[in-house]
């Protein structure tokens, strides 16, 4: 359970920075954006990777105050935009390869230069 957990974490990270990369994001909207695809977050996890996304350069705060709180909105960098462009021909090229259900015999025809 804990390796599918670490892919659904990879996941996560994608598309958080997918939404960042479309406008300023938020905690509490992405659990529900993420919930509305299934993936059941908490505070306690999705703070962590928001935290390591912005250590990383991949994401940037800002701190604005809505109805008398402070909110934490986040922003992908161009660094962050670039890594998503990568993981997008990345996905891509996995996500055909699985669907199509190429085998072994694929991959060993690819590798043969003869």
């Amino acid at each position: 359970m804990l390796v599918l957990r670490q892919f659904f974490l990879g996941f996560i990270k994608i598309h958080i920075l997918h939404h960042a990369a479309q406008q300023p994001v938020y905690g509490q909207a992405l659990i529900a954006e993420l919930q509305h695809h299934g993936y059941e977050i908490s505070p306690g996890t999705l703070y962590p990777i928001l935290h390591g996304l912005e250590k990383a350069g991949y994401l940037t705060r800002e701190d604005r105050v809505i109805a008398g709180r402070r909110r934490k909105y986040y922003t992908a960098t161009e660094s962050g935009a670039e890594a998503l462009a990568e993981a997008r021909e990345k996905i891509r090229e996995l996500v055909d390869e699985v669907v199509d259900g190429q085998g072994p015999e694929d991959i060993e025809s690819r590798s043969d230069p003869g």
